[in-house]
């Protein structure tokens, strides 16, 4: 998708504008409940197991990790760490001065004035060239940057994605990877297309359906990456607490929580992307009912997809990271703010679908390519 393209969609989608500097801080600030939601870290073997597919794509560049502490972030020790492997041109990153977790587990950086950057403050981070013998006998991350040919300066602002001094840092970017703010999703992708940015990102599988993400899966700007499965566990505040003891658990004094549902976002090509999901199943109107307010058939699972059906198909949201382009067509979404979209597939932009007055999960409609319509 180029970069027209993009704002053409987004345009279509109504994305949200954007706020200055101070009133997008004091929008984050002034929600506690919903700050404390965004504070989950992602884990190094996470972030590992996601990026190895994507070295290629990396050779050359300069990679902008913009919601991530550069003292703390897995994602920044991943990209020190294989900064020559990888063959990067520059490594960016900026803190987020409401952080709650940066600057509490290492000593930050002393600036060229021999100040400390205390805990709390924004600040960025320049890193343009690691010596390979600085990776030798190296054991933690702090180990590790103590070593590190680095240019740390503060920030005039709080370090906000969406402020003056990061969307310059932006622009300077290749590729921008890391885990935005979850209930900023909507803003964080919007913000990426407008400006044409390749990217990695973190989120919720539910944002498949947010108005501003879907028009832009639909056209192909954006798919999910590799590593979507299993049990992803995130860093969180210690004050944080939930009822569920199996999703939580302490080491060496910090706390964890595992969320299920967590997906890579990306604009990156890769293998996974084009293979073709088989197909075995036989079309019968008994084993996939039509939908009350849909002209689509019911498909309760990406295996059970017919092979000889030729009309539209809904399928679990989870279908997504099955998708392949050449082999199936995305004709739209219910929408998971009761709002339904105007597509011509639908009755009324009715929001959910229902069999025999039943309300049916999210659901995708899709339709196998190379059939007659």
């Amino acid at each position: 998708m180029s970069r027209k393209e993009a704002r053409q969609t987004l345009a279509s989608a109504r994305m949200p504008t954007f706020g200055g500097a101070d009133a997008a801080g004091n929008r984050v600030l002034q929600n506690a409940k919903r700050k404390k939601k965004d504070e989950f870290y992602t884990q190094l073997p996470d972030i590992e197991n996601e990026l190895r597919h994507y070295k290629a794509h990396f050779t050359g560049k300069t990679v902008y990790c913009n919601c991530d502490d550069p003292a703390e972030s897995k994602f920044i020790e991943y990209f020190v760490r294989n900064f020559n492997t990888l063959g990067l041109k520059e490594l960016i990153a900026t803190s987020f001065s409401g952080s709650s977790v940066g600057g509490t587990q290492m000593e930050l950086f002393d600036t060229g004035d021999a100040a400390r950057i205390g805990a709390g403050e924004a600040f960025f981070m320049r890193l343009r060239r690691v010596q390979d013998q600085d990776l030798d006998d190296v054991g933690s991350f702090a180990d590790l940057f103590k070593k590190r040919a680095y240019r740390v300066s503060r920030l005039k602002g709080n370090g906000d994605f969406r402020s003056e001094e990061c969307v310059a840092l932006l622009k300077e970017a290749d590729i921008v990877v890391t885990n935005p703010p979850f209930s900023l999703f909507r803003e964080y992708v919007a913000q990426l297309a407008t400006y044409g940015k390749k990217f990695l990102i973190i989120g919720n599988q539910n944002a498949i359906t947010y108005k501003e993400v879907f028009p832009l899966i639909r056209s192909n700007g954006i798919w999910l990456g590799i590593d979507n499965g299993g049990t992803k566990w995130f860093q969180v505040k210690n004050d944080y607490d939930i009822a569920t003891e199996s999703r939580k658990k302490t080491v060496a004094g910090i706390k964890f929580f595992s969320m299920g549902s967590i997906m890579w976002f990306t604009n990156l090509d890769h293998a996974k992307r084009h293979e073709t999901l088989p197909l075995y199943k036989r079309y019968t109107p008994e084993a996939y009912p039509t939908y009350d307010n849909y002209d689509a058939i019911e498909v309760s699972k990406t295996a059970d997809i017919p092979c000889d059906y030729d009309g539209a198909m809904g399928v679990p949201i989870t279908f997504l990271d099955k998708y392949n382009p050449e082999q199936f067509e995305i004709l739209g979404a219910t929408e998971s703010e009761g709002k339904g979209f105007s597509n011509g597939l639908w009755r009324g932009g009715v929001a959910q679908a229902t069999l025999n007055g039943a309300k049916v999960y999210k659901r995708l409609f899709i339709k196998r390519r190379g059939i007659s319509k």
